[in-house]
């Protein structure tokens, strides 16, 4: 994630070109997450233990969500346009999956971590699971609580006119992230009442941002409640913090890349992350022992950049089609995987031909399924979100002024909103 701050700033590519190794990096992310939940099930003697393939997706995918969800904003200026965006963009799909969950648990129990009451219910509404600890329907859930608190907090810092200062968070939360690690060994504040705090804060701030109502006071008391909430009421508080300096790590990148910004954040951010867990009483896991916790952060360091110095290549079209496809291939395909084994049995216990075809036929089916669902719920939901963005724009905004910045040259694009994919 570091590079040389010596460096100038490459030249601006063209949108296409960005879009296609931004999509491309996704698709790629995607196949790592599937492949570390696949193998141990599957295949296990094919798994690496040298590196986290799981986080090592994580980590490249909130690189990517860092470096186009800010500009994104910028680029709309509009911070109820991006919002009615983000809505009609994640949420679809995830309630799909999560009714898909339901119907199954009639067949395949839903696992102990989710609460069975009205805290469940709201941790899923606001999409905010990991941080108020508590497990999602489908176990690959959880890195969407960073997404949502990454917006929430950029959408506050748009607004107050410090949307620049990336270098500086990634930092600080990377600072954040070594502090947590040293003296939190457990969420300070537990139990359900951060879910119904948390529920009705989302709930009131979301009315606010998109009427226009006080948008200004809502947005940075959302963006703060996010924040307590990642750092004091996560299950790790260390790997919270930890992600949002990966996601303002790679906003600090496309700052550089602009000629706004410096790269020593870039570096100090990643030093910071790599640090996070040594010395912490949260690090038990076999991912984040130094050796492999560092090879892991390398690696996705260096494909984000690499792709970034390949971006005005062609690249294979398979992977940048896996990209648009990933959300759903995220969200679709632990359920499948549950499903599978429970019909199929131990096929760890299986001759290797047969681990093959197994996995292979489910891989197979899992891209299947997400195109469907790309097709059918994706492309046409996030149609309809435009629509209402630009019928909900033609309407004044009252109470507090959003910050209105200057121009921006990054371009709004849909398509490049990013969302993250999880290990375990």
């Amino acid at each position: 994630m570091s590079t040389s701050a010596a460096l100038p700033p490459p030249p601006r590519p063209t949108s296409g070109a960005r879009l296609a190794w931004l999509d491309a990096l996704r698709g790629l992310a995607a196949v790592a997450v599937l492949l570390e939940h696949l193998l141990p099930w599957f295949m296990p003697a094919l798994r690496p233990y040298w590196f986290n393939l799981g986080m090592y997706g994580v980590l490249v995918f909130f690189l990517v969500s860092g470096y186009i969800i800010p500009v994104s904003l910028e680029g709309r200026g509009d911070v109820r346009a991006f919002w009615i965006g983000r809505g009609f963009r994640l949420y679809p799909v995830y309630l799909l999956v999560a009714a898909i969950v339901l119907v199954m648990a009639v067949w395949l129990p839903v696992r102990e971590q989710v609460p069975r009451d009205l805290a469940g219910v709201l941790g899923h509404a606001t999409m905010l699971l990991d941080v108020l600890h508590m497990g999602g329907l489908a176990d690959t859930m959880w890195t969407l609580s960073y997404e949502m608190v990454f917006y929430l907090l950029v959408t506050a810092l748009f607004t107050g006119g410090l949307h620049r200062r990336s270098g500086t968070l990634a930092v600080g939360f990377g600072v954040v992230a070594v502090a947590a690690g040293l003296v939190l060994s457990a969420p300070l504040l537990k139990g359900s009442w951060p879910a119904y705090v948390a529920g009705a804060v989302f709930a009131v701030g979301m009315f606010c941002l998109i009427s226009g109502k006080f948008r200004v006071t809502a947005a940075w008391v959302l963006g703060v409640t996010a924040v307590l909430l990642t750092v004091f009421s996560s299950f790790v508080p260390w790997l919270g913090a930890a992600i949002l300096a990966v996601m303002f790590t790679g906003t600090a990148i496309r700052r550089w890349e602009q000629g706004s910004g410096r790269l020593w954040p870039v570096a100090a951010a990643t030093v910071l992350v790599a640090l996070a867990p040594v010395w912490s009483p949260q690090a038990g896991w076999w991912w984040v022992q130094p050796g492999v916790w560092f090879t892991t952060i390398a690696l996705a360091g260096a494909t984000f950049a690499g792709a970034m110095a390949l971006r005005e290549r062609r690249l294979p079209r398979s992977l940048v089609r896996l990209g648009l496809i990933s959300y759903s291939l995220y969200l679709l395909h632990h359920p499948l995987l549950k499903a599978v084994s429970a019909v199929a049995g131990d096929v760890r216990a299986m001759r290797p031909a047969v681990q093959v075809a197994v996995s292979v036929a489910t891989i197979a089916a899992a891209v299947v399924l997400s195109l469907l669902t790309y097709r059918y719920v994706e492309v046409p939901m996030q149609r309809l979100g435009r629509r209402v963005a630009r019928r909900w724009s033609q309407r004044p905004s009252s109470g507090d002024s959003a910050y209105s910045p200057p121009p921006s040259s990054g371009v709004s694009d849909e398509r490049s909103s990013s969302f993250s994919l999880p290990t375990g």
